[in-house]
């Protein structure tokens, strides 16, 4: 993770860039506290807290830190002396607020960079990201302002938010409890214990003469272990009306990333079903690791990205995983044991425990619309069919490719099953296998110039009906008929020939 994105993650409240002489874009690798009555110990890539040392005191750690290679070094009191410093040794000087606990931020930074080397370890696209990045995509889809807590009400991470926070999230993120009044009260009404009992979403009221906005929250768990809370503040705006279902499914996403956390050699679930989808592990094996039935119905649905073509790599793959957290959290939402990973630019989300008359199309329409809303982001969805063991879900995955592949000539349908596009996925097939064989090709055909081509197909499509094929190109009737004349013309062939129409207007569909 570079550094621009540790401080991405860890936002303003907390730290501030004063001097940065090579950029913000190296890599952080670890996190390391520098006190003034140790030997510095610094490596290459670390991220250096000084603690111990305001102002001028913290000169030869700063001096130390850049000949160790390090990143960044983060101070309190950066007075002047303090920037030059840094900018001579060659590393980037942080500021931290006065009232910021050291711990704090120390276990915040660590979170972040700790979450990133799993996600690189496990395979860029085989998990959602770091804690940062769902509590940002939980806040679009709630409409509010999100805190992920431990079992010891630690923040572990955040949303990034343009409106007023109140004064408990704002103590919660400086690493500083809460006004006790208010707690007692949580502790009174019993939502604490509601929230470590299990999943249910509590609505806790605002209490203005406290400066405490309306909240709701929901614990985080594993099986009946209790792993944490999420806190989600309603801002300027209402919360949004599937905020508490949205809570509801992220709690559920939020509880792999802790469980990764503290067991980082455990295999994924995202893992699960990628290993699944390449045929590493047989669906019975997989269907016990998630806890699911293996012969109830299952079905797979894959979404993909689109629209963003002339996006550079870097936020091709942000926008992505920002995709696959939301689909994640909907579908964890729907089906408990739902898995979700990414293989070959798509994201595919695996549904067990099925009625046989799931409504898949309501969900895929919700997650295609969530990411259209929240996120700005094009994304098409294909539901393969429901079958009737967790052993045949590779007959759903395969269907529901297909379905995609046709909808990716298609842009305007969003979301669809094989029912829907079946005779595109056909012929959306069969022009594969023509694209694959050239030799399976009139040449006559390949003769006609893309204006002849394309008036040729709109004739044949309407099925010789001139006025209607005019209206579609926006040409004069007579203009098409000339059209037409002059392809057979350059051709050389028939149009009155059966044959030749049927194979023109796949050949030509080509183009």
């Amino acid at each position: 993770m570079s550094l621009r994105q540790v401080l991405i993650a860890l936002g303003d409240p907390l730290v501030e860039v004063q001097v940065a002489p090579h950029g913000l874009e190296a890599d952080v690798l670890d996190v390391v506290i520098l006190d003034p009555d140790d030997t510095p110990d610094v490596r290459p890539g670390d991220l250096a807290l000084i603690i111990g040392a305001r102002g001028r005191a913290a000169l030869p750690l700063v001096r130390a830190a850049g000949a160790g290679g390090a990143v960044a070094v983060a101070v309190k009191v950066p007075v002047p002396v303090l920037r030059q410093a840094a900018a001579d040794a060659g590393v980037a000087l942080l500021a931290v607020r006065p009232e910021v606990r050291w711990e704090h931020l120390e276990a915040l930074a660590k979170g972040v960079v700790h979450n990133a080397r799993v996600t690189a370890d496990a395979g860029a696209g085989e998990v959602l990201g770091d804690l940062f990045g769902l509590a940002q995509t939980i806040a679009s889809l709630t409409g509010g302002i999100v805190s992920i807590e431990d079992t010891a009400s630690r923040v572990l991470a955040y949303s990034r938010s343009i409106d007023e926070v109140d004064e408990l999230r704002r103590l919660s993120i400086l690493g500083r409890q809460g006004p006790e009044p208010y707690l007692k009260m949580l502790r009174e009404w019993g939502v604490y214990q509601r929230l470590r009992s299990g999943e249910e979403v509590v609505r806790i009221d605002e209490r203005p003469e406290l400066g405490i906005r309306r909240r709701i929250a929901v614990g985080i768990h594993a099986g009946t272990q209790p792993l944490g809370t999420i806190w989600v503040q309603e801002g300027a705006t209402p919360l949004t009306e599937q905020a508490e279902r949205a809570l509801l499914g992220a709690a559920r996403v939020t509880a792999l990333h802790l469980v990764q956390q503290r067991e980082p050699a455990a295999a994924f679930r995202e893992n699960l079903l990628a290993s699944l989808l390449d045929g590493r592990m047989d669906a019975e094996a997989i269907a016990e690791q998630i806890g699911a039935d293996p012969e109830k119905p299952a079905a797979v649905v894959v979404f993909a990205l689109r629209g963003q073509e002339h996006a550079d790599r870097t936020q091709h793959e942000l926008r992505r995983a920002e995709m696959t957290s939301l689909i994640s959290v909907h579908a964890a939402a729907y089906r408990r044991s739902a898995l979700v990973s990414q293989q070959s630019g798509r994201t595919y989300a695996l549904l067990t425990d099925l009625p046989p008359t799931a409504p898949l199309i309501t969900l895929t329409k919700e997650i295609v619309a969530a990411a259209r809303k929240h996120m700005g982001l094009r994304v098409q969805g294909a539901i393969g069919s429901t079958v009737s063991t967790v052993d045949e879900v590779m007959i759903s995955r395969d269907e529901a490719d297909r379905v995609l592949d046709a909808m990716s000539r298609d842009l305007d349908a969003d979301v669809a099953t094989l029912e829907d596009v079946r005779s595109r996925v056909l012929i959306s097939e069969t022009l594969a296998l023509l694209a694959e064989h050239p030799r399976i090709r009139d040449p006559r055909l390949a003769k006609l110039d893309g204006e002849l081509a394309r008036s040729l197909l709109a004739y044949l499509d309407e099925f010789g009906d001139v006025k209607r094929a005019a209206a579609k190109l926006h040409v004069h009737p007579n203009t098409l008929r000339y059209r037409v004349r002059r392809a057979a013309e350059v051709g050389g062939f028939d149009l009155d020939d059966p044959l030749l129409r049927l194979f023109a207007q796949l050949q030509l569909r080509l183009g």
